[in-house]
């Protein structure tokens, strides 16, 4: 259990005792020094769905590496606000959840679980994909390497479909005020598309308010392109693009997509792929069979395996 000190008085008044679930081969002793990877979980995910029984495929996958002499630690950490995620940023309008993985989860595991130099690895599904890839890109001196499963990218493909659906359009401005007010107030709409949309606007277009963010849409329910240009900027495919620096030379990134991804999930990631090619990180695209969130615990192996290949010895 954590106590973070990172999301004290955060804005949306949610608890700040979080516990990691962390899984290390069989026989391997406290302070033995091993690679560790924090894993982000997809939207509404957390630690506590990777506790006890329900996390037996990442207790398998860290057994299975270890036996192939690749043994390393896995931490699933708990990144939920009152929308469900937190796309593990820093927003005024939710808490500072990326301070909360690269600074206090990172060190409060290098201090009771060591990892060698240049062994601490960020990887992520879905949201937490996408929360592992800008991890990387801002804290490169904490992540040396990424595993980004059917990341949120490429927003025009993966989100915009979401957001212009008629349950998120016909959200009243009473609605949208309902879900910012304060922790005994606040109200969220039935409708699940609308809430996670809702979460998604308050990490990428916070306002300088504390709790509050823009919204996609005015009073007249008409759409607002400025807002979504926020959006945009904060996609990680922009960012790639836009920055020739967004990975450090040696950080090693892979990527992965399913073929069949209901969200389009893998086009975002490939296209990230083609942009990296051209330059020093080490980068890698596979597409895996299968839907969204299938065979995930085989994908991250899958990715896992491929770090380690990349690595030079210790």
């Amino acid at each position: 259990m954590l106590d973070a000190k990172t999301l004290a008085n955060n804005p949306l008044g949610d608890r700040t005792e979080r516990r990691i679930a962390l899984f290390s081969p069989e026989g391997t002793k406290v302070k033995q020094e091993l690679p560790m990877v924090i894993y982000l979980p997809g939207w509404g995910s957390s630690s506590e769905n990777f506790l006890g029984g329900s996390g037996g495929d990442f207790a398998e996958l860290v057994e299975r590496l270890a036996k192939a002499g690749l043994p390393l630690r896995i931490a699933v950490v708990d990144g939920r606000s009152r929308y469900g995620g937190s796309q593990f940023l820093n927003s005024t309008a939710t808490g500072r959840y990326a301070d909360y993985v690269a600074d206090e989860i990172a060190q409060r595991l290098q201090a009771d679980y060591p990892a060698p130099a240049g062994r601490r690895w960020i990887a992520g599904h879905s949201s937490g994909g996408y929360g592992a890839l800008r991890l990387a890109m801002d804290r490169p001196d904490v992540f040396s390497a990424v595993v980004a499963l059917s990341p949120d990218s490429d927003f025009e493909v993966t989100h915009k479909p979401l957001v212009q659906q008629p349950s998120v359009q016909q959200l009243s401005a009473a609605e949208v005020a309902a879900a910012m007010a304060p922790h005994a107030d606040y109200r969220m709409p039935g409708n699940g598309l609308a809430g996670l949309v809702l979460g998604l606007c308050a990490n990428y277009t916070p306002t300088s308010e504390p709790g509050r963010f823009e919204w996609l849409y005015d009073a007249q329910n008409r759409w607002q392109p400025e807002v979504w240009k926020r959006w945009i900027a904060a996609d990680p495919l922009t960012l790639v693009r836009e920055n020739e620096k967004a990975f450090q030379p040696k950080q090693a990134v892979y990527l992965d997509g399913a073929e069949l991804d209901e969200f389009g999930a893998n086009i975002g990631a490939r296209k990230i792929h083609e942009v990296l090619q051209s330059r020093p990180a080490p980068v890698t695209f596979y597409e895996s069979p299968g839907h969204h969130a299938d065979r995930l615990a085989e994908r991250f192996e899958r990715g896992l395996r491929w770090l380690f290949a990349q690595q030079p010895k210790p």
